[in-house]
């Protein structure tokens, strides 16, 4: 019986106790006591379990609680097999919750900044995704638009929550950055600082971060993400990590790199549910397939390129159930100079 002791599980919990002993020693002599004792005796007892090497199996069948549920909640006994039908129905409405909220947090599809147009497809594998694609317009002229596409580690609710944590981050960071003074390798920095003192161990995100000016250069660095294919008349061109992912160490360092894009060239950013998508044979479909379809596509309009490439994943993959979430994002300099959606 696989039994679940991940460090970070432990932390969490222990983190629980701490809060809820100061919360019962700051809380005032009216303020009732009960709900505090209930949830510590919980947090103990699930401790005391983790100490015996019986947490993560199931007071019922005693079978294994699903790790990514246990992340998202280590007080969980109980496995979905053996949940009641209110549970279930309970549990649907909140994953059903989850993906609206995940939804409404995503950008426009399409669109147009300056000479730069960008598209996206984003297919969760399930209810919720642990993809994070995003793109932050300036608010005034001379700024730059910050486009970000990354991948949190694991599956399911517990991935989703740090997908919406990631997104609240760099819109809260990028909101405080100030015009000319903004630095991108800042900005990485300070958000990975973040993502290390607001999660626990164990958890990290790879992450594409750039922005996109007025004149033709993106600067952009990557925390340890697949790389980026930039798309040019001479052919495609990888371009690596500069870092390591988000979360790992507090004091990572980023390196930025910038590419110049002429009219009519692009950048590919992909999650590694396209590259690792496998056919009925369990085949991968791989990055250098990824990068001859978009070669071959040099000067397309990036929603075309975009549905030509999702198109060639879907003939690999010949109708195989899709394991893994799958993000495509293109961002593409155009031939004519577009409106800002600022103007």
């Amino acid at each position: 019986m696989a039994q679940v002791s991940d460090p970070y599980i432990r932390e969490q919990l222990e983190k629980r106790r701490e809060e809820l002993n100061l919360a019962l020693a700051a809380a005032a002599p009216v303020a009732p006591a009960a709900p505090y004792l209930e949830l510590l005796g919980e947090v103990d007892t699930a401790i005391q379990r983790m100490e015996e090497g019986t947490f993560g199996v199931c007071a019922e069948c005693h079978g294994t609680v699903e790790r990514q549920r246990l992340i998202a909640d280590p007080l969980i006994k109980v496995c979905l097999d053996c949940l009641s039908v209110d549970d279930r129905r309970a549990l649907e409405r909140d994953l059903e919750l989850a993906s609206s909220v995940q939804r409404g947090l995503l950008p426009e599809k399409d669109v147009r900044f300056s000479e730069w147009r960008i598209h996206y497809e984003y297919i969760p594998a399930g209810h919720v995704s642990g993809d994070y694609c995003d793109l932050i317009v300036p608010r005034d002229a001379d700024g730059s638009l910050i486009f970000l596409l990354g991948d949190v580690a694991g599956k399911g609710l517990a991935a989703s929550l740090l997908m919406t944590h990631l997104h609240a981050m760099f819109r809260s960071l990028s909101d405080s950055r100030g015009g000319a003074e903004f630095q991108l390798d800042k900005l990485l920095e300070t958000a990975n600082r973040v993502f290390c003192e607001s999660t626990f161990a164990g958890q990290y995100a790879t992450l594409i971060c750039g922005s996109a000016g007025r004149t033709g250069e993106l600067e952009f660095a990557s925390a340890g993400h697949l790389p980026a294919l930039f798309v040019r008349r001479e052919g495609v061109k990888q371009i690596g990590a500069t870092g390591l992912p988000l979360g790992m160490f507090s004091s990572s360092r980023y390196a930025i790199q910038r590419v110049r894009l002429e009219p009519g060239d692009s950048l590919l950013l992909f999650t590694d549910g396209i590259s690792e998508a496998g056919d009925a044979a369990g085949k991968e479909y791989g990055v250098k397939r990824l990068s001859n379809v978009a070669g071959e596509r040099h000067r397309w309009d990036p929603r075309e390129l975009l549905a030509a490439c999702l198109k060639d994943v879907n003939v690999h993959t010949s109708g195989a159930r899709q394991a893994d979430d799958q993000t495509l994002m293109v961002i593409h300099r155009s031939e004519t100079a577009g409106t800002s959606l600022n103007d």
